[in-house]
């Protein structure tokens, strides 16, 4: 390897980093995916696969700037003389404006700093990886690829929340997230569907942050998430869709500032919150405590009332897809999804699902129902490799 993409995922205390060949990004896996964790504080080194096997150490980083420094020393000394072709980053927010990906510059990131206010938890971090490599690697070209921009073909309707027109105009309104999760799956749902991949699809992005997205011609045209990436169904330690009124409440009866209810809402919810144990789905299930189980059936029925509630986008539904950690791994939980969802004509094959498909739903099942893995570095890979080409300049 020569010429890498090094794609980055800056964290409020992670820098997630992947590394593709820059001659053979379209149709290869990663040649490393690692991340340095716990920045500040104590800080792992890791690399998930290598040829002599996993690297997991501790290391001393103070700040994102450390950590990446970490990561370029770690690949100068097993590739000398290593060039770079591009850096791609993922962005959560894009605002209304950035629906594709850009080649960062000065005005780029002054519009994006304006968008912290929208995403406080994420875009300072991601803005944070892109300063810091600009100031290690100031001639190397960066890209920005967006959570929300597969979500701009969103009809109005879908976009609208049901307040006065001006907020909307001031930009309060639905944008979506884990786009670049959805821009994959989209990607590559011929290989598994054929033509029904043109057809009505949910997919259901199950992780520590979960959502929903429903596609009609591999487009978006619903999705659970809003305007923060605290709404739709509940998560590890998000709430997901909740009554304002409590909000309301919360502040007038008990006193809460802004700063427990984001701390309540984003930290202290969702499976935590309900199940007083863990957000971890795999700790739930290895728990006796009927607390966890309720915490479980909880996601699952939630889960499936917002899936129906996408069918409705699309006036009926041909498929559904699981992806990310819990959708792609946890076997029991789709289950307990796609049980509530019989009535819409959904079969689960009881011996592909705890194989993890790729189709877990019987063969004559009207509606499919399929396991595909995402893989958002690679969206950004070829985005970054498409942005920094001779034609691109």
């Amino acid at each position: 390897m020569h010429t890498a993409l090094l794609i980055l995922n800056a964290g409020s205390s992670s820098l997630k980093f992947a590394i593709y060949q820059a001659d053979a990004v379209g149709d290869q896996q990663a040649v490393y995916r690692g991340s340095v964790e716990e920045i500040g504080r104590n800080g792992r080194f890791q690399v998930f696969h290598t040829p002599d096997g996993p690297i997991d150490q501790a290391v001393a980083v103070a700040n994102h700037e450390q950590a990446l420094q970490q990561v370029l020393d770690w690949l100068e000394a097993r590739h000398p003389g290593l060039a770079f072709r591009a850096a791609g980053h993922r962005v959560v927010h894009g605002g209304a404006d950035y629906i594709h990906p850009v080649r960062i510059d000065a005005g780029v990131m002054a519009d994006l700093e304006t968008l912290i206010p929208l995403s406080p938890l994420h875009q300072p971090h991601n803005l944070a990886g892109i300063r810091a490599l600009a100031r290690l690697r100031p001639d190397l070209p960066q890209v920005a690829c967006f959570d929300t921009a597969f979500h701009h073909t969103l009809p109005p309707l879908a976009r609208r929340f049901a307040l006065p027109r001006e907020f909307d105009e001031r930009g309060i309104r639905r944008y979506g997230f884990h786009g670049l999760s959805y821009e994959h799956i989209a990607s590559v749902l011929p290989d598994y569907l054929g033509p029904a991949a043109e057809g009505r699809v949910v997919v259901a992005h199950l992780g520590n942050g979960a959502s929903l997205c429903a596609m009609r011609q591999r487009r978006s045209v619903e999705t659970s998430m809003s305007f923060t990436p605290l709404d739709g169904i509940p998560m590890a330690s998000r709430c997901g869709t909740l009554d304002p009124g409590v909000l309301l409440y919360l502040m007038r009866e008990e006193g809460m500032s802004p700063q427990q209810l984001d701390e309540l809402l984003h930290h202290r919810a969702g499976l935590l919150g309900v199940s007083g144990i863990s957000g971890d789905v795999r700790t739930l299930q290895a728990s006796s405590d009927p607390h966890a189980a309720e915490a479980l059936d909880l996601f699952a029925y939630r889960t499936a009332q917002a899936i129906a509630g996408h069918v409705v986008a699309l006036e009926g539904i041909d498929a559904l897809v699981f992806t990310a950690g819990i959708g792609e791994h946890a076997a029991p939980v789709r289950a307990a999804i796609c049980r509530h969802l019989a009535w819409l004509g959904l079969a689960l094959d009881e011996a592909t699902n705890p194989r993890h498909g790729p189709r877990i739903s019987q063969a004559d099942s009207p509606v499919s129902a399929w396991v595909i893995p995402t893989n958002e570095e690679r969206v950004i890979a070829c985005h970054a490799w498409a942005l920094t080409g001779p034609a691109s300049l």
